[in-house]
């Protein structure tokens, strides 16, 4: 395609050609009027052209774009092309997104796009459903606004999105939700809402069923248990031959015991859908009670060897469950005794750290592999079953811990060296600190 700058100066040379010959045979006054009228008429043909452009861009139909003439053909020429291009992409763009509407919507999980603030961009019709939600009117609008549950809320702010959240619907108290946040570019979110109703009820009948079951098997083991005890203690009553056998049974029967408590210890925390109460611990307190019964516990089996430090912020106070959480550090830090050999050191701190309250416990015991890190708070899970069995251990103490934390808006991060020791830190959100400026160290 000619330059429209190409056209041009090739007229005015033409122009200029003819009015210079003009010149040489008839006068130089002739020649400027005829150079006057010329480049009057090339800019009134401009103004005209220009004119039409404009009108055409008020309406502009595909169909109507003017044909043009001279420099103008080409940039109507270019205009068609363009918009044809532009037509085309516009197509590709609505078939794309109505193909992505349509994956969207056969989803069977809500999706909902949240902006930097948290304000509904878009959302499913699935999402609508589950939620409440419609999005002609409630764009823009903060999903806080929108779903009103203060544990949810604090999920949001918390921005610890590791784990899923379960939300009950206020449209119908039965039906649960499992909503999780992925954050994205422009620091957006995507919320995912899955309907878990019927794997919450298989999940209640099996927790039922082990709850029935413990309950079942308490009564007749501390029956079978005392009987050995008696015996034991009777005097004649068990040969000599056979006390190493009594002692095995009261020993089974006691390990019995314990798995049964921790599964209806467990089985309870699992069907509490209520908030845990808020209340404001005096963690200095509940870390020396720890630290003292880390000692015992030490003595108790035979490594009093043992050094337990203690390093506590005395103004940082936790908002929460006492009696969950004091069962929760306590089960880390009775591991640490357990498998942390005689001399070790273990070292229970808590600082804030990034802004967020830190409850830790490190040891100097004998590691974990990295390989079995991510399942420790699996249900009877062990690194070693020989050892575990060794210490009185049940392998339900981390699943507990597990689901206090949760409770807690709280995440269990472990690190550990083999050989070297182990860390298990509790992070708690920012909304669960509390501070005493009085307090004297």
């Amino acid at each position: 395609m000619p330059d429209i700058r190409v056209k041009a100066a090739s007229f005015i040379c033409a122009l200029s050609a003819i009015c210079l010959f003009l010149w040489l045979i008839i006068s130089a006054k002739i020649a400027l009027i005829i150079f006057a009228i010329g480049l009057l008429t090339y800019l009134f043909n401009h103004i005209v052209w220009l004119h039409k452009l404009h009108l055409w861009f008020k309406s502009p139909v595909l169909k109507e774009i003017p044909e043009g003439s001279g420099a103008w053909e080409d940039v109507f020429t270019s205009l068609l092309q363009y918009e044809r291009n532009n037509l085309a992409n516009q197509a590709q763009l609505s078939s794309a997104l109505e193909r992505f509407n349509l994956t969207a919507n056969t989803i069977p999980d809500g999706l909902v796009i949240l902006s930097p603030s948290n304000e509904i961009e878009w959302c499913t019709p699935h999402a609508e459903n589950q939620l409440g939600l419609n999005i002609s009117t409630d764009k823009n609008l903060p999903i806080v606004n929108l779903i009103r549950d203060s544990q949810f809320i604090a999920y949001l702010y918390n921005e610890n999105y590791c784990e899923p959240f379960k939300l009950k619907s206020w449209q119908n108290p039965e039906v649960i939700f499992e909503v999780q946040l992925i954050p994205f570019e422009s620091k957006q979110k995507l919320l995912i809402c899955r309907d878990m109703t019927q794997l919450e009820k298989v999940d209640l009948m099996r927790r039922d069923f082990i709850a029935n079951v413990s309950h079942e098997l308490r009564t007749p083991l501390t029956v079978v248990g005392g009987f050995l005890e008696t015996l034991t203690d009777m005097e004649g009553a068990v040969p000599d031959n056979l006390k190493s056998y009594f002692a095995m049974m009261q020993e089974q029967t006691g390990r019995m015991r314990r798995i049964i408590e921790d599964l209806l210890t467990l089985s309870t925390i699992e069907s509490n859908s209520e908030a845990p109460d808020d209340i404001e611990i005096d963690m200095t307190s509940l870390l020396k009670t720890l630290q003292k019964d880390a000692l015992g516990l030490s003595q108790g089996l035979k490594k009093a060897k043992h050094k337990v430090q203690l390093d506590a912020d005395p103004s940082l106070y936790l908002v929460g469950a006492q009696d969950e959480l004091h069962s929760a550090f306590s089960n880390l830090v009775s591991n640490a005794v357990r498998y942390t050999p005689t001399g070790g050191e273990i070292l229970i701190s808590w600082n804030l750290m990034n802004e967020q309250p830190v409850f830790a416990v490190r040891d100097s015991g004998i590691g974990i592999e990295q390989q079995h890190i991510d399942r420790l708070t699996e249900r009877f899970y062990r690194v070693d079953r020989g050892r575990s069995r060794e210490t009185g251990g049940t392998g339900l103490g981390l699943s507990i811990v597990k689901h206090i934390l949760i409770r807690h808006q709280a995440k269990l991060e472990i690190s550990s060296e083999i050989g070297i020791g182990s860390t298990f830190s509790v992070v708690f959100p920012k909304a669960r600190v509390a501070h005493k400026q009085d307090v004297k160290t």
